[in-house]
């Protein structure tokens, strides 16, 4: 039976080692490393730490055991419903070492790379639509022009990729992560791949944020277990956010030379979400070299790795990739790759009206009282210095300055001219020639 979250099907659990598609010496060798790291002696608690199902791992020990390299312990453990105790033989005990200075990985079963791509089809980014109402509920906070979302809806539910392009300080990051918001389903990640015989590692707390577990009793008689492989944690769909530190470094695997094993690039962990290139244009690497490095995996949906040896091979590229710059795009793109970004969407700074919606807001928001002459002061003294040129981060910035000027001064929350200029005065820099 197929298990729904919305409408992503998740993975089924194997039913025996032959379903499983691994090497069989690799299965059977973390199998013995697990036993030796975390001395655990039961099949249930082997079970949960390779996260296979009970009778898969019951096949495996047997096999061990066929081989001479675990042994029963001839006790039955009284509070786990009479289970077998098993140990490593000596030989076990030789060959987990052997096994772990190949590589140290243990625990959770990897799963094939073919198999994970078929998952990634099942809850691809792109199967995804957003209606309107989810986006503006999830931009709520946010005043944007009614047209933005006109924009941004059907680029988000074709999952390919956005530019965002304007002036800084309008809010593109949390547009960003507004349309991560409005996603709101479930998908599956892998603890683990394997390719080749290598492990590559690709759930990462840091990117990933699991779901909440259901947890079987193991004394109920119904139990509800493998609902679906455990070899996955059930997460929201990732978001990845790079800014100014991104280098194309980043987008290969990482080898532990230590561990031998292989961590996943950011763009393979953000598979089935997004991926948010902020500031693109403030990188060390020209903008058009890290596009370029896009440029397969956004039109062809696959994506390039290369291992230690040189190897080649193809991943599942299944990303929403945002771009965002405060540049216009001719200024660091060429023609050739302006084409292969799908959705061009500019992000002005606020109308004055818009603006002041904002500041009022934000105001009532954070309970500063609004005072006509301060607005007055500001509208026709200030902005008039910068060609009125407003910005969404500003009435924030503005109001948080005159809040700690009055929590300063142990006066209540209040705007006036003069604290107007004193915010204005932390906002912009005087230009002037400092004397070293």
């Amino acid at each position: 039976m197929n298990m729904q979250t919305s409408n992503v099907i998740a993975p089924p659990a194997p039913k025996s080692l032959e379903q499983m598609q691994l090497p069989l010496v690799m299965m059977r060798d973390i199998l013995i490393k697990t036993i030796f790291r975390k001395n655990i002696d039961q099949v249930s608690e082997l079970a949960r730490a390779i996260c296979l199902p009970i009778p898969v791992t019951q096949e495996l020990v047997d096999l061990a055991r066929s081989q001479k390299l675990v042994e029963a312990t001839g006790t039955l453990h009284a509070n786990s419903g009479g289970e077998m105790g098993y140990q490593l033989t000596d030989g076990g005990k030789a060959r987990a070492l052997d096994a772990l200075a190949q590589s140290e990985y243990y625990g959770a079963m990897p799963v094939p790379l073919e198999v994970y791509a078929e998952q990634v089809k099942r809850q691809s980014i792109k199967n995804i639509q957003v209606t309107r109402d989810q986006l503006t509920s999830a931009m709520g906070h946010l005043v944007l022009p009614p047209e933005l979302l006109d924009n941004l809806g059907p680029a988000v539910s074709a999952g390919r990729s956005i530019l965002m392009y304007g002036p800084p300080g309008n809010g593109k990051s949390s547009i960003s992560n507004g349309i991560r918001d409005s996603l709101g389903d479930k998908i599956y990640i892998p603890r683990a791949i394997e390719y080749a015989g290598q492990v590559i590692t690709v759930y990462d707390p840091i990117v990933h944020s699991a779901a909440e577990e259901q947890t079987d009793d193991p004394n109920s008689l119904r139990r509800t277990g493998n609902r679906y492989d455990t070899r996955y944690v059930r997460c929201e769909r990732p978001t990845v956010i790079t800014g100014g530190e991104l280098s194309l470094s980043m987008l290969d695997l990482v080898y532990n030379p230590v561990a031998r094993t292989y961590q996943a690039p950011l763009q393979l962990k953000s598979t089935g979400g997004i991926f948010i290139i902020d500031d693109l244009g403030r990188q060390e690497e020209p903008p058009q070299k890290i596009v370029n490095r896009w440029i397969v995996p956004l039109e062809e949906g696959r994506d390039i790795l290369a291992l230690q040896s040189g190897e080649k091979f193809e991943v599942p590229f299944d990303t929403l990739v945002i771009f965002s710059t405060n540049f216009h795009p001719n200024e660091i793109f060429d023609k050739a790759a302006l084409r292969r970004i799908f959705y061009k969407i500019k992000i002005d700074g606020p109308s004055q009206q818009d603006f002041l919606k904002i500041f009022a807001m934000v105001a009532r928001k954070k309970k500063m009282p609004l005072d006509e002459a301060t607005l007055v002061h500001l509208l026709k003294k200030k902005y008039p210095t910068i060609d009125n040129i407003y910005a969404n981060y500003q009435p924030v910035f503005l109001i948080d300055q005159m809040i700690s000027i009055c929590e300063f001064e142990g006066i209540p929350y209040q705007m006036s001219p003069e604290l107007i200029d004193r915010a204005w005065a932390n906002m912009f820099v005087k230009e002037e020639t400092i004397v070293h």
